[in-house]
């Protein structure tokens, strides 16, 4: 950990932007809590909830929603590792305070705990910090992990992971996502598990009940044109993209970048060589001279898969896939790369039959035209797979708040 911070404030000194947002971030974090969180001599209860980013933040929503529906009265004080998410999240109006998770040493873990006192800590997914758990279970505070999965490979089933194994003994429960995770722990003496799902899936399903129409993706999908929309693309995703689309003049794309800076969408405006339209820059008479609308603006991904008949997920031929949740709740097929198979709801997803993946263009030709004539069918098990996924959150909440 030392190491770490020592590498993070090189990195900082050399310029790195997201470096640099962490260490500002570390170094107001606990003063930031004192300001939000006064010392009372009858003070409120409070939760404390740890998210590493955007992803992990949206699997605790429902708790923190459903939590604060029902105790009002109660301070939640929600933490992130990432600034990319507690940039995004830091105006979250749903908690009492927003801020940075200090370094896990034992020095800082003892100072964010003397200032929050946490009656009760939520960790998400994949965040199993030493330091703070063995604090948290020196105060005896009750402390759970969440929509957590485990894999052979990770760290703790590892000859030289023992010690870091041990550690998730000091959580009071920890809720898996599925069997394979808690069968993985129980193997390895670990018994203070429970399989109760992906929060995830409820909180996606709350999302598209609540999706917002966008006159303009409504206008350039109206009509008989088979329509593809493709989210949180890479370069590798969208070369793919313009071959198809320049193959098939009766398919119409909607685009969604990953990254939307201007030297990113330079690069897609020449792949697709003038027949598209920025989505900001949009009108009647534009839409209906395109074949491809660039969404060149943040946060509408999860109402424009409503609109289309395939989805199509990028980040596989990279680190690995984004959310393909997101679309399959709305009953379409769902493509994505090859790099998938550390996401549990794609491998689930295919052996559903309502995704496919596909490994370079001559797969990935042959499976659109497959999912654009059976969109119906194929969505069908799409939609179904998620509903047979709901219900974590009234699970979880149920064991740790009633």
């Amino acid at each position: 950990m030392y190491l770490y911070i020592f590498l993070v404030w090189l990195a900082s000194l050399f310029g790195h932007r997201k470096a640099r947002m962490l260490m500002r971030g570390q170094w107001k974090a606990t003063d930031e809590l004192r300001t939000r969180l006064p010392h009372k001599p009858n003070r409120q209860q409070r939760l404390w909830v740890h998210v590493a980013s955007v992803g992990e933040f949206e699997q605790a929503r429902p708790i923190i929603e459903h939590y604060r529906s029902e105790h009002p009265e109660v301070q939640i004080v929600l933490t992130f590792f990432s600034p990319s998410g507690y940039n995004l999240r830091k105006d979250y109006d749903k908690v009492d305070a927003v801020t940075y998770l200090p370094f896990a040493t034992r020095r800082n873990a003892r100072m964010f705990l003397d200032v929050v006192k946490p009656d009760v800590a939520i960790f998400v997914k994949y965040e199993f910090w030493p330091a703070y758990l063995r604090e948290l279970s020196k105060r005896h505070i009750p402390t759970y992990s969440i929509s957590a999965i485990f894999r052979e490979k990770q760290a703790f089933f590892s000859w030289w992971g023992k010690a870091y194994l041990n550690i998730l003994k000091l959580f009071t429960a920890i809720y898996v996502q599925d069997d394979c995770s808690a069968q993985l722990l129980h193997s390895h003496g670990i018994d203070n598990v429970e399989v109760a799902g992906d929060t995830r899936f409820d909180r996606v399903h709350a999302i598209a009940k609540q999706a917002k129409d966008i006159p303009q993706i409504a206008r350039f999908t109206a009509g008989d044109a088979k329509v593809i929309i493709a989210g949180s693309t890479w370069q590798p995703d969208e070369q793919m993209l313009a071959r198809y689309i320049g193959e098939n003049p009766d398919v119409r794309l909607v685009l969604a970048p990953h990254e939307i800076h201007e030297a990113h969408l330079h690069q897609i405006f020449q792949l697709f060589e003038g027949r598209y339209v920025r989505f900001t820059q949009a009108t009647v008479n534009n839409l209906d001279a395109v074949r491809v609308l660039v969404v060149d603006t943040m946060g509408m991904l999860s109402s424009i898969y409503r609109y289309g008949q395939v989805a199509y997920i990028g980040g596989g031929f990279g680190v690995g896939i984004h959310n393909t949740i997101e679309a399959a709740v709305f009953g379409i097929p769902v493509l994505f790369g090859p790099n998938y198979k550390h996401f549990r709801e794609a491998c689930a997803l295919i052996d559903a039959g309502g995704g496919k993946s596909v490994k370079n263009y001559d797969e990935f030709k042959a499976a659109m035209d497959e999912a654009l004539a059976n969109h119906e069918t194929i969505g069908k098990k799409a939609s179904d797979y998620v509903e047979s996924e709901l219900g974590a959150t009234d699970k979880i909440y149920d064991k740790l708040f009633k």
